[in-house]
C-alpha cells in the first residue's frame, strides 16, 4: 500500500507485499477513512566519499551508461587521448594512484583547461590525500587513468565526453566528503504502519564537481523529505500498487563488463568487486575485443542498449553438454591462477597437470556423445512471403525508386570447389540437387552451406547473407551495407536513400 500524506511524500506499508489482492484490498479499506499520524522521526548523519578514479572497465561502464558508447569505442577513444598525451596509460585494472604521484597533482590540476572554477577552490599546499586514492600497494605496472595536465585541445565531441569524465573524477578526489542526513519517518493509519526514507544534503562537498544532470544515477532519484514532527496527523490518499515479478534484465555492455570483471557474479559493492577482480574473465584490455568477437560471429546482437543472444548463440550453448566449457567461474579461476603464477605464488606444473586432466575428460565425454545435436542458423526476421511482397510494394509507392522493381541480389560463387573436398576438417557440400536446381525455395537473398562434422555425421546449417557488398541499385555507385534493421547504401551521407528493411 502506498500512502501520500498531505505534504506529498510517498510512504509504503512496512508489511511489504500482500500475498493476495483480497488481503491488500481489506487493508486499504481499513485505512481509507483514517487520519495518517506520524509515529517516529529518526535522523542520522552520514558522509559520502567521492567516486573512485577510473580503471578501463569502470570508464567503459560509465561511457556506456551515460553516452551509449560500446566498450570497443571507449577503448579506442581513450587510447587516442593517451597517444595525444592528454591522459595516462588506459589499459589498467586499478583505481589507485601510487604515492609518488601526489606531489605532481597540483601541476596536473593547473593544466586542466575549462575546469578553472573547480580547481581554484583547491589549495596546492592542502590537497587531500586519501588512502582510498593514494596507495602504492594497490598499483603494479600502471596507476588509475588520470589527466596528464597537458591542455586538451582539438578534441572530437566523443573525446571531450570521455576526457570530461576522467578530469572530473580526478578533481573530485581532492574535494571533501559530501555530508548528508538520512531521515526515516514512520507513520500509521488505522492498524497499518508506513515508512518513508529520504536524504537531505547538508554540505555537497565533491558533488559540486558533477552537474546534477550528469549525475542522475547518483542522487537525482533520492527523495527529499520535509520536516515532520512526531504526533502530527493529516489526511492521506492510500492506493494499491500491483506489480508483476520481472525476469533478470538483459545485459547491456556496461553490466556485461561488470559481470566479466567478477566471473558472472553480480556484485554492486565496490570494495567486494575490487577483491573479486582477480577472478574475472579476460583483462581490461581484452574484454572489449571478446564482446566484439561475439558480435562478429553473430552469437549476440544489439537491441538498442540491450545485448540479446541470436538463435545461433542460443543453440550453440544448448548443444554443448560439457558445463566446464561454459563455466564463467572456471575461466575466472584460471585467470586468477595465471596471475598467481606470474607472482610466483602457484606452481605452473600443477596448473598444466590440472589442464591436461580436464582436457582428457572433456575429449572423452565429447567422443562418446552420440546425441547427434545440430546448430541451425535461421533468420530471426522470417516473415510470410505474401506480407513481404506487400511491404515491398507499399514502399515502392511511398518512396518512389527507393527500392528498384525486380532487384534481386546475386549469388556469389565460392572460390573453393564444393563436393567431397575437406575444409578445415569439415566437408563442404553445395545446396543443389543432381539437376543443379537449388533445393531451397527461398534463395533470393541467401544461400545455405552445409558443414558436415566428420566425427558423428551431424549436419550444421549456416545461412550466409549475400546482400552486403553488391552495387547499390539506386545510385549505381555505392555498395550495399548492413545496418541494425535494414540494408542501405554506403553513400547514404552523400544523399543516396536506398533502404530495404531486413
Amino acid at each position: 500500500i502506498l500512502s501520500t500524506v498531505y505534504r506529498e511524500v510517498l510512504f509504503q506499508a512496512t508489511k511489504g507485499k500482500f500475498t493476495s489482492k483480497e488481503e491488500a484490498q481489506n487493508a486499504l479499506e481499513t485505512v481509507r477513512n483514517e487520519l495518517f499520524e506520524i509515529t517516529s522521526v529518526a535522523v542520522k548523519d552520514g558522509t559520502e566519499a567521492p567516486p573512485k578514479l577510473y580503471d578501463l572497465t569502470s570508464l567503459q561502464v560509465d561511457c556506456n551508461k551515460k553516452f551509449g558508447f560500446s566498450a570497443d569505442l571507449t577503448l579506442n577513444l581513450i587510447q587516442g587521448l593517451y597517444e595525444k598525451k592528454y591522459t595516462t596509460y588506459p589499459r589498467v585494472d586499478t583505481t589507485f594512484l601510487s604515492d609518488d604521484i601526489y606531489p605532481k597533482c597540483p601541476a596536473i590540476l593547473k593544466g586542466l583547461r575549462g575546469y578553472e572554477t573547480l580547481t581554484a577552490q583547491l589549495h596546492d599546499n592542502s590537497l587531500l590525500k586519501r588512502k582510498k586514492v593514494f596507495d602504492s600497494s594497490k598499483v603494479t605496472d600502471h596507476h588509475a587513468i588520470i589527466p596528464t595536465g597537458q591542455p586538451a585541445v582539438y578534441l572530437s565531441d566523443m573525446e571531450k565526453k570521455v576526457y570530461d569524465l576522467i578530469a572530473r573524477a580526478f578533481i573530485a578526489v581532492f574535494y571533501p566528503d559530501c555530508k548528508f542526513q538520512q531521515t526515516t519517518v514512520l507513520g500509521q493509519a488505522g492498524n497499518v504502519e508506513f515508512k518513508a526514507t529520504g536524504k537531505v544534503i547538508l554540505e555537497p562537498g565533491w558533488r559540486v564537481v558533477y552537474p546534477k544532470t550528469n549525475n542522475a544515477d547518483a542522487y537525482d532519484k533520492e527523495q527529499t523529505l520535509p520536516a515532520f514532527v512526531k504526533g502530527e496527523s493529516g489526511p492521506h490518499v492510500p492506493q494499491l500498487m500491483e506489480k508483476m515479478t520481472q525476469p533478470p534484465a538483459y545485459y547491456t555492455e556496461a553490466t556485461l563488463l561488470r559481470a566479466m570483471e567478477t566471473a558472472g557474479k553480480t556484485v554492486d559493492n565496490e570494495e567486494l568487486r575490487e577483491a573479486m577482480k582477480e577472478n574475472g574473465i579476460g583483462r581490461p584490455s581484452t574484454r572489449a575485443a571478446i564482446i566484439e568477437t561475439l558480435f562478429k560471429r553473430k552469437y549476440i546482437r544489439r537491441d538498442k542498449k540491450r545485448i540479446v543472444p541470436t538463435v545461433t548463440g542460443i543453440q550453440l550453448i544448448h548443444i554443448i553438454n560439457e558445463e566446464l566449457l561454459k563455466s564463467a567461474e572456471l575461466t575466472g579461476l584460471w585467470e586468477k591462477k595465471l596471475r598467481e603464477i606470474e607472482k610466483g605464488q602457484y606452481d605452473v606444473t600443477i596448473f598444466i597437470d590440472e589442464l591436461k586432466q580436464m582436457v582428457a575428460n572433456i575429449v572423452h565425454n565429447v567422443m562418446t556423445d552420440s546425441s547427434n545435436r545440430k546448430i541451425e542458423t535461421v533468420r530471426e526476421e522470417k516473415v510470410d512471403k505474401q506480407k513481404s511482397d506487400k511491404n515491398t510494394q507499399d514502399k515502392k509507392q511511398s518512396k518512389g525508386n527507393n527500392n528498384v522493381a525486380g532487384f534481386q541480389p546475386r549469388t556469389r560463387k565460392t572460390k573453393k570447389k564444393t563436393g567431397d573436398k575437406a575444409l578445415n576438417g569439415n566437408k563442404v557440400a553445395d545446396n543443389k540437387d543432381d539437376k543443379g536446381v537449388n533445393k531451397e525455395n527461398d534463395s533470393s537473398n541467401s544461400r545455405t552451406v552445409t558443414l558436415t562434422n566428420n566425427h558423428n555425421g551431424s549436419d550444421n546449417q549456416y545461412v550466409i547473407d549475400e546482400w552486403v557488398g553488391l552495387k547499390c541499385p539506386v545510385c549505381g555507385i555505392g555498395q550495399i551495407i548492413k545496418g541494425k534493421t535494414a540494408f542501405g547504401c554506403s553513400r547514404w551521407k552523400e544523399g543516396c536513400n536506398f533502404r530495404r528493411p531486413f
